[in-house]
């Protein structure tokens, strides 16, 4: 009788890594977990961490689901700097804040709608759909902002980004309750099924009498939304629009995550947990960097570094190729 090995859970893998990184900083600086509490707030390096790294937590949300349903998001990066720069360009003018977020959230939704019309109604592959609005996007907020950087003064708005609630910081706060309310919604009800459906054999789903199409828009808004959100947190961080440089390669660093976090390119189950411990990954990695002196030109070295090694211990079939290299240099 044949005893089936239980298989290790993807998450445990970028788990480990970020444990491995703590460590690493552990010995570089003994004072890397301290946490210092000013003013009833927590301040350290792992409340920047969580600070710093809400806008990669949330983008990270709707990347997965857009990829478990075999897609990708390139605009997600442009999104975040038009939503940033309509927001504030309104509460520059005089606008009422709940108008300028609404608004700004209304666009990002209306761009994931976009997506959503071209990728699942249109058939335009996922990649080529989101690559058009990642350069109409990104064009869009540099209209907005006249290409110039736009300076935000509200208080209120600035809560968003570096507010802090029960002395903790509001940003992460806030991408860990979406993260509830997103893991909720999609276990709880079929939602997460139909997802899964989707990206594991979307001809197969339809002849099940599943809206295909529908579930795949509706997933690209939800992405969409999720880089609204985390435009606003951008902006709300820095107290400014940068049209340019805002959400610049945040497209790249959210697909990182989900890959690392455990869910396939390839569509079909997904892991909402694995996206949020692999954002927590790469913003751990790129502080320790940053403490490290190293330059910003080699920075993404190692990251890509740390993306392939985590890749390859998810790989059933890499760690079968490794351990017999080292039953082969044993001693039988």
């Amino acid at each position: 009788m044949s005893v089936r090995k239980k298989s290790i859970s993807p998450v445990l893998w970028p788990l480990f890594g970020l444990i491995a990184l703590v460590v690493l900083n552990l010995v570089l600086n003994h004072g890397f977990l301290k946490i210092t509490i000013l003013d009833g707030r927590l301040y350290g390096l792992p409340i920047d961490i969580l600070n710093q790294g809400a806008r990669g937590l949330v983008l990270a949300l709707g990347m997965t689901l857009v990829i478990a349903t075999g897609g990708v998001d390139l605009s997600v990066g442009s999104i975040m700097a038009a939503a940033g720069a309509l927001a504030a360009v309104l509460i520059v003018k005089g606008c009422g804040l709940t108008l300028a977020l609404g608004a700004g959230i209304g666009l990002a939704i209306a761009a994931g709608g976009a997506n959503g019309l071209l990728v699942a109604r249109l058939g335009i592959q996922p990649i080529v759909a989101t690559l058009i609005l990642m350069v109409v996007g990104r064009g869009a907020a540099q209209l907005i902002t006249n290409g110039e950087v736009v300076l935000i003064n509200n208080p209120t708005f600035e809560f968003l980004g570096n507010g802090h609630f029960l002395g903790l910081p509001f940003a992460p706060l806030l991408a860990g309750g979406l993260f509830i309310a997103a893991h909720l919604f999609l276990r709880r009800t079929a939602a997460g099924l139909f997802i899964e459906a989707t990206g594991d054999n979307e001809q197969a789903a339809r002849f099940a009498g599943l809206a295909a199409a529908h579930v795949k828009g509706l997933v690209y808004v939800f992405c969409g939304l999720c880089a609204g959100l985390a435009g606003l947190m951008a902006a709300a961080n820095i107290r400014a629009a940068d049209s340019y440089r805002m959400g610049e390669n945040m497209e790249l660093d959210a697909i990182f995550a989900v890959v690392v976090g455990g869910t396939a390119l390839t569509g079909g189950r997904f892991l909402l947990l694995g996206a949020f411990v692999g954002a927590l990954l790469l913003q751990t990695l790129t502080t320790t960097m940053y403490n490290l002196g190293v330059p910003p030109a080699v920075a993404p070295v190692p990251k890509a570094v740390l993306i392939l090694v985590v890749c390859l211990l998810q790989s059933s079939h890499a760690r079968r190729w490794f351990g017999g290299l080292f039953k082969k240099g044993g001693v039988a």
